[in-house]
Parts: structure tokens; sequence; C-alpha cells
């Protein structure tokens, strides 16, 4: 199938009806795709069009909603996240939507790479956006989905595996470990805010000139304890999806106790008060803890996409990666084995 091809009829209308508002384009029909990569959950285009400058393209992105994804999250709340964002200038704007996916403002900044994110400026920044976008007034109820997101993705990884992989994995145990952790983790503080629960470096873009962050894909976003976005974005440090291997995790990577101090030192200093070192060690620690959370949604996640997912992607892999990191912490965390 061309390039092309993979874009819907009705996508490409939109698109058409979009670049004639457009008086430099040469010809609203004639773009071009360019597929981006580093997306597992959605098939993401780049859409281009020549203008009469030569040089210069009109530039868009299109997104086409990965098969499955009503598996993993409600897709109308993460719409209506999107235009949220759009509507208060803190992500890309909505340009359009058709069936299976959307039309969205092409962002001029970088996209993040992996060795960014142990950039101690880059990491600082991000560490500020992420405290903003915790504080963000979203409609709903503001409650933890964490632990039901859990429980739902446990039950429909039985549904789809099969008896070798239900008992490699331990999923007939997972009940009641998923409760021993929401247990043990309701210790921690509980400051609940709006988290993004994907931090990956993919998910970040800056604009060179201004050194301005932008967070973009709320596909997962949702009220849950802020040290659980915290240690997501400490997990992500590991990855590199657009390696020659990306499902391939380096935990080598995983930030040393000085990183994340920093990371939280700037995160809490955002606000404008300083906080003490031991409020700084406190979110850290408590960062540590729901790491072992974050493991367990990722490997659930995997187990689910392998069945489910038409990107190439080796999901079942990663997973494991996920649950022996899963099973070492949670060793730690409940100190049995």
């Amino acid at each position: 199938m061309a390039i092309k091809d993979r874009i819907p009829a009705e996508a490409k209308e939109m698109l058409s009806v979009l670049a004639s508002k457009w008086e430099d384009v040469i010809d609203p029909k004639a773009f071009q795709v360019k597929p981006l990569s580093g997306a597992m959950t959605n098939e993401v285009f780049q859409i281009n069009w020549p203008t009469e400058n030569g040089k210069v393209f009109r530039k868009v992105l299109v997104r086409i909603y990965g098969g499955g994804v009503e598996l993993f999250f409600d897709r109308e709340a993460e719409i209506l996240t999107f235009q949220y964002m759009s509507r208060h200038e803190l992500g890309p704007r909505l340009l359009g939507q058709f069936k299976t996916g959307r039309i969205e403002e092409f962002i001029h900044a970088r996209t993040l790479s992996a060795s960014d994110l142990h950039d101690p400026e880059v990491s600082a920044l991000i560490a500020c956006k992420l405290k903003e976008f915790h504080n963000l007034d979203m409609d709903g109820p503001r409650t933890e989905v964490l632990w039901n997101r859990l429980r739902d993705w446990l039950g429909t990884a039985k549904d789809y595996c099969s008896s070798e992989e239900a008992e490699e994995f331990c999923l007939n145990s997972l009940d009641d470990e998923i409760s021993m952790l929401e247990k043990e983790l309701s210790k921690c503080g509980r400051t609940i805010g709006f988290c993004h629960n994907d931090l990956q470096y993919g998910n970040i873009m800056i604009e060179e000139e201004t050194r301005s962050i932008t967070i973009i894909d709320y596909e997962y976003a949702s009220y849950n304890p802020v040290a659980y976005d915290l240690a997501n974005h400490f997990c992500e440090m590991v990855a590199d999806y657009h390696s020659a291997t990306p499902h391939v995790l380096d935990f080598n990577k995983y930030p040393g106790l000085e990183e994340r101090q920093r990371f939280v030192r700037a995160y809490m200093s955002s606000s404008g008060n300083k906080p003490s070192d031991e409020e700084v060690l406190q979110l850290v620690e408590e960062a540590e803890k729901y790491a072992v959370a974050s493991h367990l949604y990722w490997g659930l996640w995997g187990i689910i996409s392998k069945h489910v997912s038409g990107i190439n992607f080796e999901y079942m892999d990663y997973a494991r990666q996920r649950f022996t990191q899963y099973r070492l912490r949670k060793a730690k965390l409940l100190g049995s084995s």
C-alpha cells in the first residue's frame, strides 16, 4: 500500500479543504505524506504542501487512531482533553476530526530525543512544564484512575492471553498484588493532579529559540497521584524508541538519585516556593515507590497491545522487561520475593 493510501478518503478531503484556505499552496490536493516513527498507540503522519515560495511547506499532522485503543482509554475523554489544551493554547490546535482520527496543527518545534531527558537544562524545563500540567483544572471528579485502570487492563490481558502467556506473567495472582500495592502506596503523599501518564521523550517538544516546552499526546492523561507521573517519567528515561531495537530498555540509563532530586527540586520550585531538602527527598522516595506501578501498567499494556495492535513493535518482549522490573521493585517495596 502506498503511504498516501494510508490516509482515509474522508481525511484527504478535509486536508484539501484546509489547504485551500492558504493562498500560497500551489495545489491543495497535491500533498506529501511522511510517516513519523516512535508512536506505539496511533499512526502519525506529517502532511506537507509545496508553496509558491518553493522552499517553504505548509504542514499539519494527521493522527490515525490505533486498533484496540478503546481497551486502554476513553477516546471521547481524550478528545475532550485535546480540545481543552487546544482551546487554552497549551498544545497543538485541533484542525479537524474524522471517524478514525484527527488533523492537528504542526508545531514548529523539535521533538525531544532520548538523550535530551538527561540534559540538566532540558530536564528542568520539563519539570516546570509538568508542574503546570498537574495544576490544570480539568472537568470531572479529581479522583485517581490508576488502580481501576490496572484492574481493567488485567482483566483485558486475561481475556486475550493464551494459558501459557497467563502463566508466564502470573496474571492469576495479580488481582491480589494490585490490592496490596494500592494499600501500600496509599501511605504515600496523596497529592492528586492532572497527570499525563505517558511522559516519554516523544511526547515532549521544545522550541529552540524560546526554550519553551510543549507536552503533547494526551491519550492516557487523567487525574492520578503526581508521584506516579514523576515515577513514570523517570522510567521512560531508559527507553529509546528510535533505536534499531525500539522495544529494548536500558536500565543503566535510569536516573540516579542526584538526577531525580534535581528534577524534583525544579518541579517543586516552579511555583515560586523553595522546597526544603526533606520535602524534595520525600517526593523522590514517593516516586520511587510508584515506579512499581508504572512497570506493571506498561507491562500489561504491552501484553494487550501484542494481541490488538497493528503497529510493528515487539510488544511482548517489552512487556517482559517491564514485568521483570515490576517483580524486582515489588519485592523491595513489599519486602517479599
